[in-house]
């Protein structure tokens, strides 16, 4: 009889299962249920066809559309996807100004789900398991990752960028035809597929509606802070665009045990009061900024942006002071200058504006000023500033996934969640059903929401 994709109630894990084989012309349980995963079955990893939005060109709307999602080969999981957020670099690029946009594809990198089934040789998750996707995967065994100044994993970055799993081909199709992956993650789809290095088992309890945000913005954030930046105890900080980065706050509390064993042992902050950060861009990114800032003891943190009505939220996370740049003639980084007795110890770039990046910069103190750059600029721009800014002692860097080693750090900020040590219920503006995932873009456009979850 021909096999029949069925959820059934896994008596071990006690919960219902996506991943089994029905087989109905079976006599006992015993022999009628599968997991997708068992290999001695016929037909015991199936193609499974499930809805996905599908970005079929730039800057056109996404379409929901059956897809056909193929077994997880070897070293790769194939997942259920519960919920996923809603992120400006989607938007990016679906732009069409991504210089890695590739087209057809399926978007997403902000998901959480369960493991429906496993390919050969994963030895680490199991059908059942609470996973989150990770963008920048953790192998453990390149040079990247085991250099602990870094956490770009490099073993399949060559074929993630075009689109593709490590064996050169996709796991999607549609219609007949191929789909390309998106950041290794892919999460607008009920079902999806992921090398095992990009994947981070977290607490079974936790709410996957809110735990896929780590997956990206608030993890990226706040370890541009903390990781990136090394804000010290005490430091005024600046965030230009207060989106989902979290700025430095003074606590009278260390960091959190958990925590602080999870950073690189370089990236540990130093307990030197008085520092100053300024936060570029209050969206979901920036208000994660400003809460690493906060959690790592800055003095006062200073929120940029156009939209003043992020103010009133990115108080909430720790920042003291804010200010539009249109209610000055001066440049900005000239009104942060005079603010700050000479400029910030830190600011960040949360917008992907290359001339907010030279502003960001030159608002940083002299002698001792870093800013970090977070916002993803468009193909082909460039950066600049007067080398004597860099002369006179200011630092300029980047971060991509705020410095977290993905596979270990991400459970342990999951713990932090669950233990109420970290915000992530705040950023959460929308819920929306899956198929109104075009709705969710119009809220991010407008500049009405922090984060979406969309929720299948």
């Amino acid at each position: 009889t021909e096999p029949v994709h069925r959820p059934y109630y896994n008596l071990q894990h006690k919960a219902w299962s996506t991943g089994c084989i029905l087989y109905p012309a079976a006599q006992s349980l015993e022999h009628r249920l599968y997991p997708i995963s068992c290999r001695t079955e016929p037909g015991a990893q199936a193609v499974i066809k499930c809805k996905a939005a599908v970005a079929w060109e730039a800057n056109q709307p996404l379409k929901i559309e059956e897809v056909e999602v193929a077994p997880p080969k070897a070293h790769e999981v194939r997942i259920k996807t519960f919920a996923t957020g809603v992120c400006h670099t989607d938007a990016y690029t679906l732009s069409g100004a991504d210089p890695e946009g590739l087209f057809p594809v399926i978007l997403g990198h902000e998901g959480a789900g369960k493991v429906e089934s496993v390919g050969e040789g994963v030895t680490k998750f199991k059908p059942g398991d609470t996973v989150i996707p990770l963008y920048v995967p953790q192998c453990g065994e390149c040079k990247f990752c085991k250099n602990p100044k870094t956490n770009l994993c490099q073993k399949i970055r060559v074929t993630q960028g075009q689109g593709l799993m490590p064996d050169k081909t996709s796991r999607f199709t549609c219609r007949g035809q191929q789909l390309f992956h998106f950041m290794g993650t892919s999460t607008f789809s009920e079902y999806t597929v992921v090398c095992d290095i990009s994947l981070a088992k977290v607490d079974e309890h936790a709410p996957l509606d809110r735990v896929c945000l780590l997956g990206c913005g608030i993890s990226t954030g706040y370890g541009a802070a903390l990781n990136t930046a090394k804000v010290e105890p005490g430091s005024t900080c600046a965030v230009f665009d207060l989106g989902a980065v979290l700025c430095v706050h003074r606590l009278s509390q260390a960091l959190p045990a958990q925590l602080s064993q999870a950073l690189p042992a370089q990236c540990l902050i130093k307990v030197e009061p008085g520092s100053t950060c300024a936060v570029f861009g209050l969206g979901a990114v920036g208000l994660a900024v400003i809460m690493g800032c906060k959690a790592a003891g800055a003095s006062r943190i200073l929120g940029i942006d156009i939209n003043k009505d992020k103010f009133e939220k990115a108080k909430e996370f720790g920042a003291t002071d804010f200010i539009n740049p249109n209610d000055h003639s001066k440049p900005i980084q000239e009104v942060l200058v005079d603010m700050t007795d000479g400029g910030v110890d830190f600011s960040f770039e949360c917008i992907g504006n290359v001339k907010i990046m030279r502003a960001a910069l030159e608002a940083c103190h002299k002698g001792w000023g870093t800013s970090v750059i977070i916002g993803v600029a468009g193909a082909g721009q460039e950066i600049s500033t007067r080398p004597f800014q860099l002369v006179t002692g200011r630092t300029w860097k980047g971060t991509a996934f705020g410095g977290w080693k993905s596979v270990e750090s991400v459970p342990k900020l999951v713990s932090d969640y669950m233990e109420k040590k970290l915000k992530v219920d705040e950023f959460v503006t929308h819920t929306l059903p899956f198929v109104q995932i075009n709705e969710s873009f119009d809220l991010l456009h407008a500049g009405k929401s922090i984060r979406t979850v969309l929720k299948f």
